[in-house]
């Protein structure tokens, strides 16, 4: 489980078209969301069984965490969609995965090569005592590897 994350947090900004002066975060008062999106292949075989994660060509996952403080995931509930420059829309089913402190929400899609991607994400911090939630959009141009 570790690896999965390692491999999420510092090898998809860089090897997937992402430079680190972007912006992976969204600030939210006193909170900081990470978003990221990437194609399965770049998750180690072994990780993807261990995790119930399918690779393949155009298939993708998007990752998004919640903090208060660095290495202090928030729990919360995440949910959203995404879809291509021809408004063919998926729903994202995300799933907690929990490691210590942190806790990390993914979701599987599918794409096409060189899909141009915007995903609509709303995150409702649980510590967030007014129940308020907050949506965000980003886009990714998506590869066959």
């Amino acid at each position: 489980m570790k690896r999965l994350i390692l491999l999420t947090c510092l090898l998809t900004a860089p090897i997937v078209g992402q430079t680190f002066e972007e912006n992976l975060y969204k600030q939210h008062g006193e909170h900081k969301i990470f978003y990221s999106a990437f194609g399965s292949l770049f998750i180690d075989p072994k990780i993807a069984v261990a995790n119930n994660i399918v690779r393949g060509k155009g298939k993708g996952l998007v990752n998004i965490a919640m903090v208060k403080q660095l290495g202090v995931g928030v729990p919360g509930t995440v949910t959203g969609t995404v879809s291509n420059i021809l408004q063919q829309t998926q729903t994202l089913e995300f799933v907690a995965v929990r490691e210590k402190n942190t806790v990390y929400y993914l979701a599987p899609f599918k794409f096409d090569n060189e899909d141009f991607l915007t995903f609509k994400i709303d995150v409702k911090p649980l510590t967030d005592p007014s129940g308020y939630s907050y949506n965000f959009k980003f886009q990714k141009k998506m590869y066959h590897n």
